[in-house]
């Protein structure tokens, strides 16, 4: 009888990893409130924007204005089972008191961020250049 419990067991906790192995791709799945910080440095001044991205199959997605538009910005990138996230920025500056070497407004940038996400929230850094943070919340 100890045996047949045991496999039973041992069956269950089987269903349950590859269950939750399953759902790893897309637990982070869901509208997630954004907030780019980027702040002051020498010869720019800091900003904050707001918006909403988007994760699906563990895939992130958000975007801030029109492609296109000066202070346009697009947040693309994938998030690992484990939370990791490597985030790619691409954007065009918005005004040139926020530039970094006061570029002028349409100026196309891009730059990397990496990140860690749990299942409600996350949070990332600028890669290189001036001090940048991001944080998602889920909705």
């Amino acid at each position: 009888m100890r045996r047949i419990v045991g496999l039973g067991v041992f069956f269950a906790v089987m269903f349950l990893n590859c269950a939750e192995a399953a759902n790893d791709g897309s637990r982070f799945d869901g509208v997630w409130n954004t907030t780019l910080t980027c702040s002051t440095t020498v010869g720019a001044l800091g900003y904050s924007y707001q918006f909403t991205s988007t994760v699906k199959n563990g895939v992130l997605h958000g975007e801030r204005l029109v492609e296109g538009q000066p202070g346009w910005l697009r947040l693309d990138g994938a998030i690992q089972p484990d939370g990791k996230a490597e985030i790619h920025a691409k954007g065009l500056v918005g005004e040139r008191k926020h530039a970094l070497h006061q570029q002028p407004a349409g100026t196309p940038y891009a730059y990397q961020i990496v990140g860690q996400f749990t299942a409600k929230e996350g949070t990332g850094k600028r890669v290189k250049s001036r001090p940048c943070e991001v944080t998602f919340t889920k909705k």
